[in-house]
This record gives C-alpha cells, sequence and structure tokens, in this order.
C-alpha cells in the first residue's frame, strides 16, 4: 500500500504544485517584465513541459486511487471523503482534457503561427481554468488531510 500512496501523492505534488508555482509565482512575474510575444512563447514552452509531466498525474492518480480503494474493499468500504476526493480528481481530469485538447491545442498553434491577439485570449481561457483546477486541487488536498473528519 506504502508504493501506491506515495505515486498518488507524489503525482498531487507534481499537479497541484505545479499550477499554484504556475498561477502564483510565474504568470506575475512574465506580466511584470515580458512582453506579451515573448510571454506567450514563455507559456507555450511552460506548458509544454508541464502538460507532459500532467498527463503521467491523469494516469497516476485514478489508477492508485482506485487500486487503493480495491483494497480497501470497494467503494461502500470507503468514507465519504474519498468519495468527495474520487469526484474532485474526475472533475479535474475532464478541466485538464478541456484545458489540453479545447485550449492549449490552439493556443500552441497560434503562438507558432505569431497570431498574438487570439493567443492571447486563449492563454487567459487557460488562465481561468487553471485557477479552477488549481481550487478544486486545493480542495482535494485539504479533504484528504482531513479525511475521516468529514
Amino acid at each position: 500500500m506504502a508504493p501506491l500512496k506515495f505515486i498518488h501523492l507524489l503525482s498531487v505534488l507534481i499537479w497541484v504544485g505545479g499550477m499554484f508555482f504556475a498561477y502564483v509565482v510565474l504568470r506575475p512575474a512574465a506580466v511584470e517584465i515580458l512582453e506579451p510575444p515573448l510571454r506567450l512563447r514563455l507559456w507555450d514552452s511552460v506548458f509544454r513541459r508541464f502538460f507532459a509531466w500532467v498527463w503521467f498525474t491523469v494516469a497516476a492518480l485514478p489508477i492508485s486511487g482506485l487500486y487503493m480503494i480495491h483494497l480497501y474493499g470497494g467503494m461502500a468500504q470507503v468514507g465519504r471523503h474519498v468519495h468527495f476526493m474520487l469526484t474532485l480528481g474526475l472533475v479535474m481530469i475532464a478541466v485538464y482534457g478541456h484545458v489540453f485538447f479545447s485550449c492549449y491545442r490552439k493556443f500552441s498553434r497560434h503562438v507558432a503561427e505569431q497570431n498574438w491577439k487570439e493567443a492571447g485570449e486563449m492563454l487567459g481561457k487557460i488562465r481561468k481554468l487553471i485557477a479552477v483546477n488549481l481550487t478544486l486541487g486545493l480542495l482535494t488536498t485539504g479533504v484528504a488531510v482531513i479525511g475521516k473528519a468529514l
């Protein structure tokens, strides 16, 4: 069970920690010092690298989580907090899927074509969705820590 919990925790740290860093630290710094074309290129490069890691977490989290649920005896045997974590996690995965397939691909194409206005609009949509997922990720982490007290 310990290796599964470690994989699960590591995946959460990578995904939620990465969103926190990008949203709270990198974004304001990039806005402060970079002109829009360079800032958009930076985000394209950041997303390309970060999203590769998020794909790992999107696979590892449900696999490790569902297997741990199985080891505990199934959904009927786990607390409400586990049901809540699973639900929030699935919503986060759906939001990420939308970010990647609907927004990021368009954003990256606009950057490659130097369509800065359109790229900026897509980055704004991505930013809002990352804010949603960051909030969900922090809430899910809180549920995990508080656990059965809910």
